[in-house]
């Protein structure tokens, strides 16, 4: 099945889907070491994002939330592929400097289910449930 979204950040990237309800810091929120979720608050503490798609509402906080993504880059411990429902500037750029592909999709995103198998096509804008 293949839902619509819009380009963000640009590659292909697959992995289980991880589902945030919650707006996502990169700063403080997540460990670039480990790529596990710290934020007290999230309500996906203790995940760890490494090699998975992330989809989350969007992001929240500091601009070094961008350079976080990035570390975690260097450090193999980013995901596979960002979704969002709406991408705002800190962790679209992330994404973009890391070669992260990302897609937004404010349109029905009621089939994606955590742990689902997802590629993400961020050249093309697609999200494909496999």
């Amino acid at each position: 099945m293949l839902i619509k979204g819009r380009k963000i950040s640009k590659g292909k990237g697959v992995g289980r889907l991880i589902v945030g309800r919650n707006p996502l810091s990169f700063l403080g929120g997540v460990n670039p070491k480990t790529g596990e979720i710290i934020d007290p608050n999230h309500d996906l503490k203790g995940q760890i994002i490494k090699d998975k798609v992330l989809f989350i509402p969007g992001g929240k906080g500091s601009t070094v939330g961008s350079y976080i993504i990035f570390q975690m880059k260097k450090n193999n411990t980013a995901p596979s592929a960002i979704i969002c429902i709406e991408a705002e500037p800190i962790i679209a750029t992330g994404a973009i400097m890391s070669d992260i592909p990302m897609v937004d999709c404010p349109e029905d995103t009621s089939e994606l289910l955590d742990g689902a198998l997802v590629e993400v096509d961020g050249n093309n804008g697609f999200i494909n449930i496999l």
